[in-house]
């Protein structure tokens, strides 16, 4: 009977953050490709583009003027995927084939920059510290409104991740619910919690440096890694190294370290294909329902869909869509090839 090789050898990893499998199977990797190659996103926009809705002083969809902003610059959705109108409902607690609620909450943009060309890789420490200040903002002003109990800061990069406007920004969704992946976080580090009272991703994030075969890039007070149980090929994690829940919890050096660990990572993203690198990324920190929450820990995900190449995604079909996620490439070998980039952006060399 052969030994077993994580290296080489089909098998699945557990993803104790929400109680799910991933299937990994490393000898794929060396198979030929003949599938779908996706275009390679333009890098020669202009500093400020006429026709964008985005950009300072421009006119937007529903007629609104964008002021002269000159850092980041937030207003509601246009076009928003919640709706802030409470709505009267009698809750059938029926079993049910067909439960429904409604749902209320706040969709707001964030531009990240006037500029319509400079993503964040691109961007400098002071500048992305000022977007961590505006996304504390929001967490504050929106957390406060009763009925808000999560706020999901996130940015859907690339028109490969089905960004409509390529002018750099994100996105603040805030609701009354937990929507189902916070959930299911929540209950894992809740359960954790309760049983060892101590925190999982902290005592995981221990482990993860003293191994170190994961970690991409660590600073005084944020480790950026491959999680063991990662699905996308180049995901990663920013964790903070000391203890708290909230992005409103951060000390000056922590915002200083956090701009410097998010401009290092996307910067190895892009200098990976020499492309301007597609993902969605999202903030993951305690509810805003008035509770302590010592079970959280603040952290940060990045799923981008980049395989083997600017050209070559990888697609949740089949068995991910009917049995589990699964990933060819081992974590492992990830974390090796993004550790070994150069922080300088290939644009400047």
């Amino acid at each position: 009977m052969k030994t077993f090789d994580i290296n080489e050898d089909p098998h699945r990893r557990y993803n104790p953050l929400i109680n799910e499998w991933v299937l990994v199977s490393p000898h794929r990797s060396k198979r030929p490709w003949q599938g779908q190659n996706e275009a390679v996103t333009a890098n020669n926009l202009p500093e400020y583009d006429a026709t964008c809705y985005l950009c300072p002083g421009n006119v937007r969809a529903n007629g609104e003027v964008n002021p002269a902003y000159e850092e980041a610059f937030v207003f509601e959705n246009d076009f928003a995927a919640l709706k802030q109108e409470e709505i009267q409902f009698e809750d059938d607690i029926k079993p049910t084939f067909f439960k429904a609620k409604p749902e209320r909450g706040i969709s707001r943009v964030v531009c990240f920059s006037p500029k319509h060309n400079l993503t964040l890789p691109e961007m400098s420490i002071d500048a992305i510290e000022n977007i961590i200040r505006t996304w504390q903002k929001e967490y504050i002003n929106l957390g406060k409104i009763d009925y808000i109990n999560h706020v999901q800061i996130f940015e859907n990069k690339g028109s490969v991740m089905g960004c409509s406007n390529p002018h750099p920004h994100g996105q603040i969704w805030a609701q009354s619910s937990l929507p189902t992946q916070v959930e299911k976080t929540q209950k894992s580090l809740k359960a954790y919690y309760d049983i060892r009272q101590t925190n999982l991703l902290q005592d995981y994030l221990k482990e993860e440096l003293k191994l170190g075969e994961r970690i991409v890039i660590e600073n005084a007070n944020f480790a950026a890694l491959v999680p063991f149980w990662a699905i996308w090929p180049y995901e990663t994690m920013i964790i903070s190294k000391r203890h708290f829940g909230r992005i409103t919890d951060f000390t000056e050096d922590e915002t200083t370290d956090f701009a410097s660990i998010l401009k290092q990572l996307t910067t190895k993203y892009d200098n990976l294909f020499n492309t301007s690198f597609p993902y969605s990324s999202g903030i993951h920190q305690a509810p805003t329902d008035g509770e302590l929450h010592p079970e959280w820990q603040f952290h940060m995900h990045f799923y981008p869909p980049l395989l083997r190449s600017a050209t070559v995604k990888k697609f949740m079909v089949g068995y991910e869509m009917m049995g589990e996620s699964q990933r060819d490439i081992t974590p492992e070998k990830s974390a090796e090839v993004l550790k070994n980039l150069s922080d300088v952006h290939y644009k400047t060399v």
